[in-house]
Protein backbone atom coordinates (compact mmCIF):
# COMPACT_ATOMS: atom_id res chain seq x y z
CA UNK A 1 0.00 0.00 0.00
CA UNK A 2 1.48 3.44 -1.18
CA UNK A 3 2.19 5.50 1.35
CA UNK A 4 3.12 9.23 0.77
CA UNK A 5 4.27 10.55 4.31
CA UNK A 6 7.29 7.66 3.99
CA UNK A 7 8.12 8.24 0.55
CA UNK A 8 8.12 12.29 1.13
CA UNK A 9 10.75 11.41 3.80
CA UNK A 10 13.28 9.01 1.82
CA UNK A 11 13.13 11.07 -0.80
CA UNK A 12 14.23 14.30 1.56
CA UNK A 13 16.51 12.35 3.07
CA UNK A 14 18.44 11.38 -0.40
CA UNK A 15 17.69 15.01 -1.55
CA UNK A 16 19.81 16.06 0.88
CA UNK A 17 22.31 13.48 0.74
CA UNK A 18 22.70 14.40 -2.40
CA UNK A 19 23.59 17.83 -2.26
CA UNK A 20 25.56 17.58 0.42
CA UNK A 21 27.59 15.26 -1.43
CA UNK A 22 27.33 17.33 -4.69
CA UNK A 23 25.43 14.70 -6.91
CA UNK A 24 22.03 16.51 -7.18
CA UNK A 25 21.75 16.25 -10.80
CA UNK A 26 22.70 12.89 -11.09
CA UNK A 27 20.60 11.77 -8.33
CA UNK A 28 17.96 13.19 -10.31
CA UNK A 29 18.90 11.54 -13.48
CA UNK A 30 19.20 8.01 -11.45
CA UNK A 31 15.52 8.73 -9.75
CA UNK A 32 14.02 9.37 -13.38
CA UNK A 33 15.29 6.51 -14.46
CA UNK A 34 14.03 4.45 -11.84
CA UNK A 35 10.51 5.80 -12.26
CA UNK A 36 11.02 4.69 -15.74
CA UNK A 37 11.85 1.63 -14.83
CA UNK A 38 9.11 1.04 -13.16
CA UNK A 39 6.57 2.92 -15.04
CA UNK A 40 7.63 0.26 -17.90
CA UNK A 41 7.56 -2.97 -15.70
CA UNK A 42 4.53 -3.77 -13.79
CA UNK A 43 6.73 -6.89 -12.76
CA UNK A 44 9.77 -5.20 -11.67
CA UNK A 45 7.48 -3.15 -9.37
CA UNK A 46 5.50 -6.81 -8.31
CA UNK A 47 8.60 -8.38 -7.41
CA UNK A 48 9.71 -5.23 -5.03
CA UNK A 49 6.07 -5.42 -3.90
CA UNK A 50 6.15 -9.21 -3.19
CA UNK A 51 6.44 -10.65 0.64
CA UNK A 52 7.59 -14.14 -0.88
CA UNK A 53 10.95 -12.97 -2.71
CA UNK A 54 13.67 -12.92 -0.05
CA UNK A 55 15.70 -9.67 0.65
CA UNK A 56 18.91 -10.56 -0.50
CA UNK A 57 17.12 -11.91 -3.78
CA UNK A 58 15.58 -8.25 -4.27
CA UNK A 59 18.77 -6.50 -3.88
CA UNK A 60 20.90 -8.98 -6.10
CA UNK A 61 17.90 -8.50 -9.07
CA UNK A 62 17.47 -4.04 -7.92
CA UNK A 63 21.53 -4.33 -8.29
CA UNK A 64 21.09 -6.04 -11.38
CA UNK A 65 18.70 -3.97 -13.42
CA UNK A 66 20.40 -0.57 -11.91
CA UNK A 67 24.04 -1.54 -12.43
CA UNK A 68 26.21 1.06 -14.60
CA UNK A 69 22.80 2.76 -14.90
CA UNK A 70 22.96 4.55 -11.64
CA UNK A 71 25.21 6.26 -9.42
CA UNK A 72 27.18 4.76 -6.53
CA UNK A 73 24.98 7.20 -4.02
CA UNK A 74 21.73 5.61 -5.85
CA UNK A 75 22.89 2.31 -5.15
CA UNK A 76 23.63 2.82 -2.05
CA UNK A 77 19.83 3.86 -1.50
CA UNK A 78 18.52 0.93 -2.99
CA UNK A 79 20.67 -0.89 -1.02
CA UNK A 80 19.21 0.81 2.29
CA UNK A 81 15.63 0.11 1.16
CA UNK A 82 16.17 -3.35 0.46
CA UNK A 83 17.55 -3.93 4.11
CA UNK A 84 15.25 -1.65 6.12
CA UNK A 85 12.31 -3.36 4.05
CA UNK A 86 11.44 -0.64 2.11
CA UNK A 87 11.65 -1.68 -1.20
CA UNK A 88 8.15 -1.47 -2.17
CA UNK A 89 8.03 1.72 -1.54
CA UNK A 90 10.78 2.62 -4.28
CA UNK A 91 8.17 3.60 -7.47
CA UNK A 92 6.88 6.39 -4.49
CA UNK A 93 10.09 7.30 -2.97
CA UNK A 94 11.38 8.21 -7.02
CA UNK A 95 8.10 9.85 -7.68
CA UNK A 96 8.73 11.98 -4.38
CA UNK A 97 12.46 12.88 -5.09
CA UNK A 98 11.46 14.11 -8.41
CA UNK A 99 8.89 16.96 -7.44
CA UNK A 100 11.03 18.02 -4.47
CA UNK A 101 13.72 18.78 -7.33
CA UNK A 102 11.27 20.05 -8.89
CA UNK A 103 10.39 22.29 -6.08
CA UNK A 104 13.92 23.43 -4.97
CA UNK A 105 14.45 24.56 -8.83
CA UNK A 106 11.22 25.97 -9.29
CA UNK A 107 10.62 23.90 -11.97
CA UNK A 108 6.78 23.87 -12.97
CA UNK A 109 5.14 20.36 -14.55
CA UNK A 110 2.82 21.58 -17.39
CA UNK A 111 0.46 18.83 -19.04
CA UNK A 112 -0.73 19.55 -22.41
CA UNK A 113 -3.59 17.37 -23.55
CA UNK A 114 -5.00 17.47 -27.68
CA UNK A 115 -6.52 15.90 -29.81
CA UNK A 116 -3.67 15.32 -32.17
CA UNK A 117 0.21 14.82 -31.97
CA UNK A 118 1.32 19.03 -31.52
CA UNK A 119 4.84 20.30 -33.18
CA UNK A 120 7.74 20.44 -31.05
CA UNK A 121 7.73 23.87 -32.10
CA UNK A 122 4.33 24.57 -30.72
CA UNK A 123 5.16 23.14 -27.42
CA UNK A 124 7.76 25.06 -27.24
CA UNK A 125 6.01 28.31 -27.67
CA UNK A 126 2.96 26.92 -25.50
CA UNK A 127 5.81 26.48 -22.80
CA UNK A 128 7.09 29.57 -23.06
CA UNK A 129 3.59 31.27 -23.25
CA UNK A 130 2.75 29.80 -19.41
CA UNK A 131 6.51 30.25 -18.20
CA UNK A 132 5.73 34.21 -19.13
CA UNK A 133 2.16 34.46 -17.91
CA UNK A 134 3.08 32.81 -14.64
CA UNK A 135 6.56 34.54 -14.27
CA UNK A 136 8.04 30.54 -14.10
CA UNK A 137 11.37 29.95 -13.57
CA UNK A 138 11.34 26.81 -15.80
CA UNK A 139 8.92 25.20 -17.43
CA UNK A 140 8.41 21.20 -18.04
CA UNK A 141 5.90 20.43 -20.99
CA UNK A 142 4.10 17.21 -20.90
CA UNK A 143 2.26 16.12 -24.21
CA UNK A 144 -0.68 13.88 -24.25
CA UNK A 145 -2.87 12.99 -27.01
CA UNK A 146 -6.57 12.38 -26.30
CA UNK A 147 -8.63 12.04 -29.53
CA UNK A 148 -11.69 12.73 -27.72
CA UNK A 149 -11.35 15.97 -26.90
CA UNK A 150 -12.16 16.53 -31.13
CA UNK A 151 -10.09 19.88 -31.00
CA UNK A 152 -8.69 22.87 -28.67
CA UNK A 153 -6.50 21.66 -26.05
CA UNK A 154 -6.58 20.72 -22.34
CA UNK A 155 -3.24 22.06 -20.31
CA UNK A 156 -2.83 21.78 -16.38
CA UNK A 157 -0.31 23.19 -14.13
CA UNK A 158 -0.24 23.88 -10.59
CA UNK A 159 -3.62 22.58 -10.14
CA UNK A 160 -4.87 25.27 -12.47
CA UNK A 161 -6.59 23.78 -15.85
CA UNK A 162 -7.45 25.66 -18.83
CA UNK A 163 -9.65 23.85 -20.86
CA UNK A 164 -9.94 24.92 -24.57
CA UNK A 165 -11.42 21.83 -25.93
CA UNK A 166 -14.33 21.42 -28.16
CA UNK A 167 -15.94 18.57 -26.24
CA UNK A 168 -16.32 21.11 -23.54
CA UNK A 169 -18.07 23.79 -25.58
CA UNK A 170 -20.34 21.35 -26.62
CA UNK A 171 -21.30 20.17 -22.89
CA UNK A 172 -21.79 23.69 -22.14
CA UNK A 173 -24.13 23.95 -25.67
CA UNK A 174 -25.69 21.07 -24.57
CA UNK A 175 -26.15 22.24 -20.74
CA UNK A 176 -27.36 25.82 -22.00
CA UNK A 177 -30.37 23.67 -24.35
CA UNK A 178 -31.27 21.82 -20.98
CA UNK A 179 -31.41 25.04 -19.64
CA UNK A 180 -33.68 27.29 -21.81
CA UNK A 181 -35.10 30.15 -20.00
CA UNK A 182 -37.31 30.85 -23.14
CA UNK A 183 -39.31 28.29 -22.92
CA UNK A 184 -42.13 27.57 -20.68
CA UNK A 185 -41.87 24.70 -18.50
CA UNK A 186 -45.03 21.91 -19.36
CA UNK A 187 -46.36 20.04 -17.15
Amino acid sequence: MPNPRLASRYAKSLLDLAIEKGQLDTAYADMKYLQAVCAASSEFVSLLRSPIIKADQKNSIVAAVTTGKVSELTAAFNNLLVRKGRESDLPEIATAFVEQYNALKDIHKVTLTTAVEVSAEMQQAIAQKVKAANSFASVELESKVDPSLIGGFVLEFDNNLVDASVVRDLRDIKKQFQQNLYVPQMK
